[in-house]
């Protein structure tokens, strides 16, 4: 087996491991194993001390006898009982995003009829509610041995204290307004083992802060969400650039041939339309714009001599082998692979694969045509040794109008002097 085959085929298995840990990372795994009514050795009656966030510590019995059996994928409910249905919306669209089912209700009654139907795993109760009261209710729950291990969170916007919480047998409470990242990690904590925690702020803010702590937890997870996305998008390059060098191995390139046109049509398409590179696609097709040579057999890639007429056919093909190869790929769709499959076009309509001309050819497909001229004349190549950069300038300039299109040569002209820094620092390296 030829080496770029394998180096290729141990590419591609790097990037499907790396890319199925990275979406086990992102995923919320939801499934919720039985947990033992007590801790192995625990005496009955033995108490777990719990540390909060608001150094307030509750003494809560370890008993959970009477809690319900939930088997290895049971769905997560949580019921959230408040009479502001503001507040429920938006502790429902949280939740719901996290993979837990929400049941509401907007009174005890309401609630009594939502656990009757079906038997949640956490509630999440407000204080002050029209009728009966939180703290009344909560009672009521903790009574009645149906619901009693049914573990109860308490929301307040009031001063009640912790002494009156532990009373109503309240498994825990936060202060509105509170974290829902807090309130979620609590209520999963509670489902699962049940112990009594009290957290959150015990000064009572004005209600609009609640949005405001809303607002700051969808900041952390965007900034959580855009980590993990460039991380992808990382681990992507690497793994294009890996499957590019691969590939210049069985043509016989000079190294780094795939880097440099890169550079070089970036900084053409920063001058040209920098609004093009606000779709990655196009960098990637810049790096794999040869990927279908992969299809033409390496004995005509490699030959020093002059090409048949049915070699240079087969040649010719590789355009549109790659925009097969790439063009399934939601990331290349548009720009990049437009570039794969047209970057051999010529102004003046004598290019290949498809003889388009002038500005029928896509704009990056334009742009790129330069750049892999630069880098093709100023390197060593299997039928010919590297041109000067004095040469390669005179060539691209002669090309205007015919091979290029005039206005990018222009543009090409203007920058010649940072595009030559990238060649001297490739060379110098």
């Amino acid at each position: 087996m030829p080496s770029w085959v394998l180096l290729t085929a141990l590419v591609t298995l790097a990037w499907a491991l790396l890319t199925a840990l990275v979406l086990m990372t992102l995923g919320r795994i939801r499934s919720i194993p039985w947990t033992e009514p007590e801790e192995p050795g625990a005496p009955e009656g033995a108490v777990r001390e719990v540390a909060s966030t608001s150094g307030v510590t509750i003494e809560a019995p370890l008993d959970l006898s009477e809690a319900p059996y939930r088997p290895t994928g049971h769905a997560f409910r949580m019921l959230v009982v408040d009479d502001d249905p503001h507040l429920r919306d938006l502790l429902r669209t949280s939740f719901e995003l996290a993979e837990i089912d929400v049941d509401e209700a907007e009174s005890a009654r309401s609630a009594a009829q939502q656990i009757a139907a079906g038997r949640p795993d956490v509630i999440v109760l407000d204080v002050a509610m029209p009728g009966t009261d939180g703290i009344t209710y909560c009672r009521t729950l903790k009574a009645d041995p149906l619901t009693r291990a049914i573990p109860v969170i308490l929301l307040t916007g009031d001063t009640i204290s912790e002494a009156e919480a532990r009373a109503a047998g309240a498994d825990a409470f936060l202060r509105k307004p509170f974290s829902p990242l807090e309130l979620l990690t609590l209520a999963e904590r509670l489902g699962v083992s049940g112990g009594v925690q009290i957290l959150g702020s015990h000064t009572v803010a004005p209600p609009d802060r609640q949005l405001a702590l809303y607002a700051q937890d969808f900041r952390r997870l965007v900034e959580l969400e855009r980590g993990q996305r460039l991380l992808l998008q990382d681990a992507y390059r690497e793994t294009v650039v890996a499957l590019a060098r691969a590939l210049e191995s069985k043509d016989d390139t000079t190294g780094a041939h795939s880097e440099r046109v890169r550079l070089y049509a970036n900084a053409l398409t920063e001058a040209i339309a920098p609004t093009l590179l606000e779709e990655p696609g196009l960098e990637y097709g810049f790096i794999l714009h040869d990927i279908g040579k992969i299809g033409i057999p390496e004995a005509v890639l490699r030959k020093s001599g002059p090409l048949t007429g049915p070699e240079r056919r087969l040649i010719e093909m590789h355009p549109v082998l790659g925009e097969q190869m790439v063009g399934e790929a939601a990331l290349l769709r548009g720009h990049g692979s437009r570039v794969v499959r047209s970057h051999h076009e010529r102004w003046d309509g004598r290019g290949y694969p498809d003889r388009l001309a002038g500005e029928d050819i896509p704009l990056g497909a334009r742009i790129f045509s330069i750049a892999d001229a630069l880098d093709a004349i100023t390197s060593d190549r299997p039928y010919r040794s590297a041109g000067t950069w004095e040469e390669a300038l005179a060539e691209i300039t002669r090309g205007a109008g015919s091979q290029f299109d005039p206005e990018i040569v222009d543009v090409f002209r203007d920058r010649e002097e940072a595009l030559r820094r990238l060649y001297l620092e490739f060379n110098v390296n």
